[in-house]
């Protein structure tokens, strides 16, 4: 089956679009977890139980876990392990770069971590993408048009033929999208964007940042982002979820911010 299939089923299944960003912050974590042995682990585990059922995808941001240095990777390398095989493993690494170096890249995040997914930079070029893409079991979600402030410093640029940069970005991207497993990366913060980008790429999943903590905007995200009939995106939502509560009932608060993101993006369909 390839990737974007497996991303339609996997919604489906689960009856949600929700991706749950597990970006630990050690100086974020619950009091009640200062004691433990390994307080990370314990908290994505606590995590990852609460929210299990409400969620079609996790994606650890691999920053969150190189700053603890080697250690890290074995936190990362446990936290796919919790997080079982119902669900979508997305690695958001932002990798790219030149051909030989992405090979290693591929391999170290779908052959050593196996994970389902990774995040890409596009901008070294095809030849910084296509070692991702020739498993069509494992797809990439490449960003086009982010959430952050700086989208605008050159991801808005107009080109000379009227067309913005990221257009030409996601143009490029489908025409790599041979064994349908690329996505894109589309900020909330750009929920004006959607319906124009969704013609560029109707066939194309998503992987939506900027719910939550940045304010994306949901309903409009779901309007023009989603495709009815089959359900293309993945909404994030990180701090959002997993910091719902910094108390005892830090799982119990991040499953029900779980379950109601869940439900009005249901809701919205």
């Amino acid at each position: 089956m390839d990737f974007n299939k497996r991303v339609v089923d996997t919604i489906r299944s689960k009856r949600s679009a929700v991706c749950v960003g597990l970006d630990v912050e050690p100086g974020k974590l619950p009091q009640i977890l200062k004691n433990e042995k390994d307080p990370v682990l314990k908290f994505n585990k606590e995590i990852i139980e609460a929210t299990q059922e409400f969620t079609a995808a996790y994606k650890p941001n691999l920053a969150f876990y190189e700053q603890f240095g080697t250690k890290g990777f074995e936190y990362f390398e446990k936290t796919l392990d919790m997080m079982g095989g119902d669900v979508l493993k997305i690695a958001d690494a932002k990798r790219g770069d030149i051909g030989n170096t992405s090979k290693k890249y591929a391999h170290a995040f779908f052959e050593t971590f196996n994970c389902d997914a990774i995040t890409l930079s596009p901008y070294m070029g095809e030849d910084s993408v296509t070692p991702f893409l020739e498993r069509e079991d494992k797809g990439v979600f490449i960003l086009a048009l982010t959430s952050n402030r700086g989208s605008f410093d050159f991801q808005m640029q107009k080109m000379s033929d009227g067309r913005f940069l990221y257009e030409i970005v996601i143009e490029k991207i489908n025409s790599w999208n041979i064994k349908n497993n690329c996505g894109l990366v589309i900020g909330a913060t750009h929920p004006q964007m959607f319906e124009g980008i969704r013609k560029l790429a109707p066939g194309i999943p998503y992987l939506i940042p900027g719910i939550g903590a940045q304010g994306g905007d949901l309903e409009n995200t779901v309007k023009y982002g989603f495709v009815k009939d089959e359900v293309l995106a993945l909404v994030n939502s990180s701090r959002g979820i997993i910091f719902a509560s910094d108390g005892p009932d830090f799982a119990e608060r991040a499953g029900e911010e779980a379950k109601k993101l869940r439900d009005m993006i249901n809701s919205y369909l």
